[in-house]
């Protein structure tokens, strides 16, 4: 028989990119006296990884619990980005309700509509909560109506539309239900979803139920299975076996070795956890996400939805450059095959293929951040390898039409530079699908898109704009193939010798267009050095040293004047590689090369081509 769980909330945080989930959980936990008076806690805590802390983003989700009176809330702080959509699909079959929150000026984007989109395909309720009133700009009331006008928009039933809003600044530290309240602390968003999100349901004399709902990883204890008890009590020694949905062959037996419950940051080992409750569960060795861990008397998986499949994949190698093997620590192709396959136990959204070749592997993901999150932490931890171009993965439908990815691109840019966008997204294969004034002198432009169309756009897109413009991009649908698209207009400036880069030979190359190395630097034969200023690749010899001679001039003398190169991030070099050129990465450097590295191989590679 169902009964409910009313001493516990399960909730997710969901919202668009930087509206402030992670500072609000942060601002949730040390009101419920997780962290002691004196204790120094830094900002957002939750984005423990490195990468998350400098991008200010949320990768990976995060399991957390606070105690409010005498009811425990289970928090999971969601990614906002597209890229990590896999992440908050997986989430929600966890909870049972969702706080959305939205920035009070930004108002809503296109990933509070996907998150939105995904707790409203399970029927979750949703509180919302308008963040970031201390914004000087903050429009609070507008913002609540666009707000009932998305849930409109997706069809919402009437209880969802009569929903409580909650006013927040999770950085001053309180909420409010209404604009005049008195701003005090966070009690009126603790008793929101106290009272708007349902307890638990289950039935706790049922066979055993926990549906897996996220992995986390170990070196010591391996998978960690984190999920909600569905039905029934699980009990440590207790043998159970592993069920699966999409997999009716899976039945593997296996026994519950290490339980925990959640408490603040940490996790605490308990002997039995009941409905309702989130329990991570070590020392099953097999355990995916999907997969369903039941009593043995009578296994049943519970239902799970597919993950959405990857739009984007590219090539990962042995970097086999001349300089391969002096930066890195783990170079060889058993090493960047381990840790390829290492990075499935936790990204549900990833895949890794081996291919023809032993030093290459496929790897696809759900766009270019997603794998750029992936490179950028592999470098750091001492690998070295090299990739390709970025490619879209096109599919073959029903009547043997080749179909692409598509994308929605919301592009807010001052209204000076919307020309320019327009053209640069249209040439792209872009249909402009609509334009809408916002504040500040800025427009919003939403184009419909092939996702090839945006691989290499972001960085010509902030030149474009002078760094003001914004893009957001969300996956639409698998749609017909739009045509060839015409991506660098310009060549490459490449190396003509190994050995040291020099002043003499920077000044002669300067003038064929954007380098990308200042002087001093190693180079080798074949290694892309800077952007040619015309549409062919142009060689140049920027070892080259000045001859002296016995007569001196009046100028001899005179410094030659280098223009400053122009250093590119991870993903600006991912953007500006193409086809025949690949991105080699160190724990040092990132450094463009042509994937043949003798300038007659690629001249016979050209002939071939043409013929």
């Amino acid at each position: 028989m169902l009964q409910s769980r009313d001493d516990i909330r399960n909730v997710a945080i969901i919202a668009h990119v930087d509206h402030g989930k992670t500072t609000l959980v942060d601002e949730l936990l040390k009101q419920s006296g997780v962290f002691r008076q004196n204790q120094d806690v830094e900002d957002r805590v939750m984005d423990s990884n490195d990468i998350e802390r400098e991008r200010g983003i949320t990768i990976l989700s995060k399991n957390t619990a606070v105690t409010y009176g005498n009811t425990k809330i289970n928090i999971i702080d969601t990614p906002g980005h597209a890229d990590f959509g896999g992440e908050v699909e997986r989430i929600l079959k966890m909870v049972d309700g969702a706080v959305l929150v939205v920035d009070a000026f930004e108002g809503v984007m296109p990933q509070t509509k996907f998150v939105l989109m995904k707790a409203m395909a399970l029927k979750l309720p949703v509180l919302v909560c308008v963040n970031k009133l201390d914004r000087p700009d903050a429009r609070p009331l507008e913002v609540q109506d666009e707000v009932l006008e998305l849930f409109m928009d997706l069809d919402a039933p009437d209880e969802q539309l009569d929903c409580p809003f909650i006013f927040a600044s999770a950085r001053e530290g309180y909420a409010i239900k209404n604009l005049d309240d008195e701003k005090k602390d966070m009690t009126p968003l603790f008793e929101a979803i106290l009272d708007f999100i349902p307890a638990p349901k289950g039935d706790p004399d049922a066979n055993m139920q926990v549906l897996v709902s996220t992995i986390d990883y170990n070196e010591f204890v391996g998978r960690i299975g984190i999920g909600k008890v569905t039905n029934g009590k699980i009990r440590m020694n207790q043998d159970a076996v592993v069920v699966n949905h999409h997999d009716p062959d899976k039945k593997d037996k296996v026994r519950i070795t290490k339980l925990f419950s959640f408490d603040g940051l940490k996790r605490v080992p308990v002997e039995e956890a009941s409905i309702g409750d989130v329990v991570a569960i070590s020392g099953i060795g097999d355990l995916h996400i999907g997969d369903t861990i039941c009593d043995t008397a009578a296994p049943e998986a519970i239902p799970f939805q597919k993950i959405s499949e990857p739009t984007i994949a590219m090539n990962f190698m042995v970097n086999d450059s001349p300089f391969a093997g002096q930066e890195g620590e783990f170079v060889t192709s058993r090493h960047i095959r381990d840790r390829l396959y290492k990075e499935l136990n936790t990204d549900v959204s990833l895949r890794v293929e081996d291919t023809d070749s032993p030093d290459t592997f496929k790897v696809s993901g759900r766009g270019e951040l997603h794998l750029s999150v992936l490179i950028e932490n592999m470098r750091r931890e001492g690998y070295e390898f090299a990739v390709s171009k970025p490619e879209v993965l096109f599919h073959t439908d029903a009547n043997g039409k080749k179909t692409e990815p598509i994308e929605i691109a919301y592009v807010d840019v001052p209204s000076e530079f919307q020309g320019a966008v327009i053209q640069e997204l249209s040439q792209r294969k872009g249909e402009l699908r609509g334009m809408t004034p916002i504040t500040g002198g800025f427009i919003r432009l939403e184009f419909r898109i092939p996702s090839r169309g945006l691989i290499g756009f972001r960085g010509s897109f902030m030149t474009m704009t002078k760094g003001t413009g914004i893009i957001n991009t969300i996956f639409d649908c698998y749609d017909e193939y739009r045509g060839d698209i015409g991506f660098r207009e310009n060549g490459s400036l490449i190396s003509f010798e190994t050995g040291e880069s020099v002043t003499y030979g920077l000044f002669s190359a300067q003038d064929r267009g954007t380098l990308f190395i200042g002087p001093g630097e190693k180079v080798y034969a074949g290694m892309v050095i800077g952007e040619s200023s015309r549409t062919q690749d142009i060689e140049i010899n920027v070892c080259k040293k000045k001859h002296l001679t016995n007569t001196r001039t009046s100028s001899s003398d005179e410094a030659l004047t280098l223009t400053p190169p122009k250093v590119m991030s991870l993903e600006q070099a991912m953007d500006f590689i193409d086809a025949d050129e690949l991105l080699e990465v160190t724990p040092q450097s990132l450094r463009i090369r042509k994937r043949l590295l003798d300038s007659r191989d690629r001249k016979r590679a050209g002939f071939r081509s043409q013929g």
